[in-house]
């Protein structure tokens, strides 16, 4: 049965079901049309399979191998061993029955106050996409899915559920928007997570220009998209 088929035969209460999530870190099953529940963890520079239910922090996680940040692996300037690492990541993640690793993240660097900086890889844009690639591939070849984030323009911790950050098409497009693009063509991630912060004034979780004028109808990006 393909992906319509089993659309057509949902009702509304069950599509509505599958964004909303159970649990922790867990969609909701369908068990009449054999949907099973699909599990997500963060990432990206190793598995964070948190026990129990909610967030609890590194301490309370399941053993993983801490790699290096995208910082760090970006200054090797060798996509390969980004690959490898994408791939030892994709085993411990099918080790704990993980689906989908949330990361790479390809944000420019441009707030040097930003706490997740190490998280990122560059401030230039076809190094951040070159090297998210590579991640995305490693990771997805051994069949775990990926989120790549936080799309897009997530340039400060500070204030980051309500940010509003301001730039031209012309900057949005040639600097922040490019490693993603890079990545999505180039290596097709199983998913997106849209950003917390607005872009000029629009929540990217509502931002149609930015999810679907962009990410689906340019780009051609087909797979799911969601939220952080």
């Amino acid at each position: 049965m393909n992906i319509e088929q089993l659309i057509n035969q949902m009702t509304v209460e069950e599509k509505t079901a599958l964004v909303s999530g159970t649990d922790f870190m867990y969609t909701n099953p369908i068990p009449r049309l054999g949907i099973p529940s699909l599990c997500m963890s963060d990432g990206p520079h190793g598995l964070r399979r948190q026990i129990g239910d909610g967030d609890n922090g590194v301490s309370q996680s399941e053993p993983a191998t801490a790699f290096p940040t995208a910082a760090t692996t970006a200054s090797s300037w060798n996509p390969e061993n980004v690959r490898k690492m994408g791939e030892a990541i994709a085993g411990e993640c099918r080790y704990y029955g993980v689906h989908t690793l949330l990361g790479p993240g390809v944000n420019i660097k441009r707030n040097p106050l930003c706490g997740r900086n190490f998280e990122y890889f560059s401030e230039d844009p076809y190094l951040s996409g070159v090297m998210g690639a590579a991640e995305v591939e490693g990771i997805q070849s051994k069949g775990v899915g990926v989120a790549l984030k936080h799309f897009a323009l997530n340039n400060s911790e500070h204030f980051r559920f309500m940010g509003n950050s301001v730039a031209s098409e012309k900057a949005v497009r040639e600097i922040y928007l490019k490693a993603f693009e890079y990545v999505v063509k180039n290596a097709k991630p199983a998913t997106v997570m849209c950003a917390y912060n607005q872009i000029n004034g629009t929540y990217c979780s509502e931002n149609k220009w930015l999810l679907t004028d962009v990410l689906r109808k340019e780009w051609g990006f087909d797979g799911v998209v969601m939220t952080d």
